[in-house]
């Protein structure tokens, strides 16, 4: 793990390894077995331009070190640092970087690629934000190419200034596009990394799963992508972000700024801290004239992007796509964001439980149990207050909505594993990230000795085989049926992994929908990715 793992076996010569990609030659390192080539730079960009080719060069670039990341308007420096460990880094407007793992150097191989996109929403992370992310064990595990990318966010990649000229017409999914450019460069050259250009999955997490919802029904990445990985990434009934409700926080942006339409071509040289501030200034007060949270996110112009698939048919050019779509019992509600007694939930007494059942559900609180009991059997009574329920419901109704239009196989599945942290954590946020990446070995608040081992072989298994494939059956796994005619069928990420006929309905609708806590202090509650955030 980089750079968490030091210990790594590391071979680089002036001659080797170096790969030819269209525009010229790179130079990487060999680390036990696996290549790895950081900081490819995959396309070029103006500040509100859409990406282009980069330009070819002469001799031998070297892809040692990561390249810059997107600037962030506020860098969360999180609370939960030791169970989800973070790298931060050099950030720069020019982000146009991919990184690559894989065991093969030569265009005969084609294996499957796995691209993966970082979360942070669409306005913070990078692809090396957490350390979980790092893909060598993934590479090595399955034989696959491992590929993750970063790109504009926030300000610089979803304001749309299309109201502006003809040229800032697609600055509202200025993020999308260069996603879309990463894909591209993958097509044009992961050959001579090994890697099949017809063979590519997108994966993400959290905003990187809501990236790969977005790029399910971008046009401009057809052809790009043949299966799609969702994790943590929908929300339940989040309505479009049209271009009337971006071009009305722009307008705030540019008012805020001092410039006018006839002085706008000024914020292509504004100075980002600037531009950050402005941009700071006018998502807060849309915000409050929304009374809901407004933050930065594709902009639905029907053109470029068009829109979510739940709130809009699933595109009939994406509709083969296969799809593996699940979250976590707890997310953002497990109890290390959610403190609601002194000690450990597991330690508490039955006098204890049922006063803040009574407390959070009121009276609902008996058909909270009864329903926690139906729907999770294996799972402890308490956890009900702590189990999600927005993303749950966005993923297992996502997954039944592609089949009930007619879509190609969408697998769910549910990561349901209580970590030993604190004498018993919920899952929370970002906890599978590090058992389909293979490296739970390496995240002590996750790992489990003897149990960890075998899951994390469950689980990169399932995503290499689906990967290779588009289906995640495979021998060290149960019997894992897709989505279709309500069966509820869903894969039970555990200690002992199952499949269930999940139906979890009584419990959704008892459990009120708890506001997501990101950005409070944990004092007395905490939250994910939060403590106070660090802004420019």
């Amino acid at each position: 793990m980089y750079p968490l793992k030091l210990t790594r076996s590391v071979v680089s010569n002036p001659d080797f390894p170096v790969v030819q990609t269209k525009a010229g030659k790179i130079r990487g390192l060999l680390e036990e077995g696996v290549f790895l080539f950081r900081g490819v730079q995959y396309a070029k960009a103006e500040r509100y331009h859409m990406p282009e080719p980069v330009e070819p060069w002469e001799g031998t670039k070297e892809a040692i070190i990561y390249g810059p990341v997107s600037p962030e308007i506020h860098t969360p420096i999180a609370h939960d640092e030791y169970n989800v460990p973070h790298y931060h880094y050099i950030q720069d407007e020019e982000c146009h970087y991919l990184n690559i793992w894989t065991k093969h150097i030569d265009n005969s191989v084609k294996r499957p690629v796995m691209v993966w996109i970082h979360g942070g929403g669409f306005a913070t992370g990078s692809s090396i934000e957490l350390y979980a992310y790092d893909g060598q064990e993934l590479a090595d595990f399955g034989d696959v190419v491992v590929v993750s990318l970063n790109h504009r966010l926030n300000v610089l990649g979803y304001l749309d200034l299309s109201d502006y000229g003809e040229e800032y017409k697609y600055t509202g999914n200025l993020g999308q596009a260069d996603m879309v450019a990463a894909l591209q460069w993958v097509h044009d050259n992961i050959e001579n990394f090994g890697g099949d250009p017809n063979n590519v999955t997108i994966m993400g997490q959290s905003g990187g799963g809501g990236k790969v919802s977005a790029l399910l029904q971008t046009p401009a990445a057809d052809g790009l992508f043949h299966k799609a990985v969702i994790q943590s990434g929908l929300g339940k009934g989040r309505p479009n972000f049209t271009h009337e409700k971006a071009a009305a926080l722009t307008d705030m942006v540019v008012k805020e700024l001092g410039l006018t339409k006839e002085t706008i071509k000024e914020i292509e040289m504004i100075p980002y801290y600037k531009l950050a501030r402005a941009a700071q200034k006018a998502t807060a007060e849309a915000t409050k004239a929304a009374g809901s949270r407004v933050s930065w996110t594709p902009v639905v112009d029907f053109d470029y992007y068009m829109g979510s698939g739940m709130e809009n048919p699933f595109r009939e050019e994406t509709k083969h796509i296969p799809m593996l779509v699940g979250s976590l019992l707890g997310e953002f509600d497990q109890n290390y964001n959610n403190v609601l007694a002194p000690g450990s939930k597991n330690d508490w007494d039955d006098a204890l439980v049922n006063k803040l059942f009574d407390e959070q559900f009121g009276d609902k609180a008996e058909a909270v149990k009864a329903a926690q009991k139906k729907a999770y059997p294996k799972a402890k009574v308490v956890d009900a207050l702590f189990t999600n329920v927005g993303m749950r419901i966005a993923h297992r109704d996502f997954c039944a909505k592609r089949a009930e239009e007619g879509c190609a196989p969408a697998y769910n599945w549910l990561f349901t594993l209580e970590c030993p942290f604190n004498n018993g954590t919920i899952p929370w946020h970002n906890a599978e990230e590090a058992y389909m990446f293979h490296n739970a070995n390496y995240l002590e608040a996750s790992y489990i000795p003897g149990v960890s081992e075998q899951l994390q072989d469950q689980m990169t298994g399932a995503w290499v085989a689906f990967a290779e494939t588009g289906d995640p059956n495979h021998p060290g796994l149960p019997k894992w049926d897709p989505v279709k005619d309500d069966n509820g069928a869903c894969m039970i990420f555990d200690r002992e992994t199952r499949q269930e006929c999940h139906h979890d309905d009584d419990l959704m609708a008892a459990i009120p929908e708890k506001p997501m806590s990101i950005g409070t202090a944990r004092a007395p509650k905490s939250t994910f990715g939060g403590g106070p955030r660090q802004s420019i």
